[in-house]
């Protein structure tokens, strides 16, 4: 059974808004007791002064509890799941009914990508977390299982480094590349996502034939020419339509490379999987990953590219199952 949860709206406390609008050492207004106990900050960086009924207010960082657009199926102990860049929830359209029979799937569309709305400021994996963290407060998943591919899959390890994930699943996590690397992905995707979005008149005739999605996902898929119609016209359209796909390529091509974790400081396990045909993250990045994340179970996928939710689905099913609950 799918349940649909549509949330589109900003959870954020009028004060939030309001500070969203000014620039640091503003003075503002005293705010009533009840006014500051209902607003949800995270954390507050730098000073903050009273002097008489006005507050200077320094440096401050906040998460708001934005909803998030998420479907929620099957019953059982709550997994997450989270796409990766330019995608949605239907990203994982090829997993859901089996992971959703032991599990109660919950998938999400990150801010600016899916149905929910972009973040305010700058889109980077430091502030999707910011948002993820936010979400997973709100709704008592916090230390649950979270399982992310791709972008997101960086975006997970980052929740497991915070400490606020349990059982972590990473699949073809980006984030750890060097020199020309990091130029390659930039330029790629970034090609990439300019044809998709020229091709969108005519992007039904090209995932409906085995000719049109060999040369739209090779990048992606070790074999293009078998993936879903369904599944691949959702992505190319998800990809065209997101608002913060630019901003947060940029942000992942100038950003340094993911930052590790000291070998059990993490809540939960970490299992990173790798497909052996992967052409967005080359397979010897792998390595890379587990240095600075010491500890994690390494799983190769044989035979798949950058997605082993679309490439080998069941075998995806059964090895996100046995490293999590």
């Amino acid at each position: 059974m799918l349940t649909h949860v549509s949330m589109a709206g900003d959870g954020c406390h009028p004060f939030i808004k309001h500070i969203r609008n000014r620039q640091e050492g503003l003075i503002l207004p005293a705010l009533s007791t009840s006014n500051i106990v209902s607003m949800k900050m995270y954390a507050i960086l730098g000073t903050s002064t009273r002097i008489g009924h006005r507050v200077i207010i320094g440096r401050i960082h906040e998460s708001c509890s934005m909803e998030m657009n998420h479907i929620r199926r099957g019953t059982g102990k709550p997994l997450l799941l989270i796409h990766g860049l330019g995608g949605s929830w239907r990203s994982w359209a090829p997993v859901l009914d089996g992971l959703a029979a032991e599990r109660e799937v919950i998938a999400i569309d990150l801010p600016g990508f899916g149905d929910t709305p972009p973040l305010a400021g700058e889109v980077s994996i430091a502030t999707l977390a910011d948002a993820v963290t936010a979400f997973l407060d709100a709704h008592d998943l916090t230390g649950f299982d979270v399982v992310e591919s791709s972008m997101g899959a960086r975006l997970v390890l980052e929740l497991a480094r915070r400490g606020v994930v349990g059982a972590t699943v990473s699949l073809d996590p980006g984030g750890f590349w060097r020199g020309w690397e990091r130029t390659f992905f930039g330029t790629s995707v970034g090609l990439s996502i300019r044809l998709i979005r020229l091709l969108q008149p005519v992007m039904p005739l090209f995932t409906s034939n085995r000719v049109g999605r060999t040369l739209l996902f090779a990048q992606f898929s070790e074999h293009p020419w078998r993936l879903s119609r369904d599944v691949t016209l959702a992505e190319m359209r998800s990809y065209a339509a997101s608002p913060s796909f630019d901003d947060l390529l940029h942000q992942l091509v100038i950003s340094p490379m993911q930052k590790g974790a000291p070998a059990g400081s993490t809540p939960g396990p970490i299992t990173i999987g790798w497909g052996r045909q992967d052409r967005v993250c080359p397979p010897w990045q792998a390595r890379r990953a587990t240095q600075v994340f010491p500890g994690p179970q390494l799983y190769w996928f044989k035979h798949c590219g950058h997605f082993s939710q679309w490439d080998v689905p069941e075998e995806t099913v059964r090895m996100i199952l046995a490293n999590t609950g």
